[in-house]
């Protein structure tokens, strides 16, 4: 088993990856740090090499630099943290890379929202939380966040 730690680029990542280390470690299980570039942001980053080269951007350099926001949020953690970069839906991509890792937890770090944000916008933590058939650990929002 593992202990999956769903990042983004947040301040929130941090607080996110120590929980996940601290689950990790009562139950001797590794932990891998989970970043999911969305559709909306790899077609963004297409736009932009486009017009910049003139080529379409190489999917796994997509990956390359998801799996290096994962290894930023834990680097402050040891070298045994295994650090993931995947592209698409991201509630579906970090749900689905914990269903095929047999996790013990996901964690999540939600933002601080109104209730009337949570229903205009949704929300990444909360599909994550509704969808998954794995226990979720989410990390309460400080009130600065």
């Amino acid at each position: 088993m593992v202990v999956v730690a769903a990042v983004d680029q947040s301040n929130r990542a941090e607080t996110v990856v120590k929980e996940a280390k601290t689950l990790g470690d009562a139950f001797g299980d590794p932990v891998h740090v989970v970043h999911v570039v969305s559709r909306s942001r790899f077609i963004e980053m297409e736009r932009t090499e486009i017009e910049k080269t003139g080529h379409a951007v190489d999917v796994d350099r997509i990956r390359e630099y998801a799996r290096s926001v994962a290894e930023e949020a834990s680097e402050t953690f040891g070298d045994d943290i295994v650090s993931v970069g995947l592209v698409g839906d991201t509630a579906d991509e970090v749900l689905a890379y914990a269903d095929e890792h047999d996790a013990r937890y996901v964690v999540v770090g939600p933002r601080k929202r109104s209730p009337t944000g949570k229903v205009l916008f949704g929300s990444v933590a909360q599909s994550i939380l509704l969808e998954s058939e794995r226990p979720v650990v989410s990390i309460r929002p400080r009130d600065d966040e």
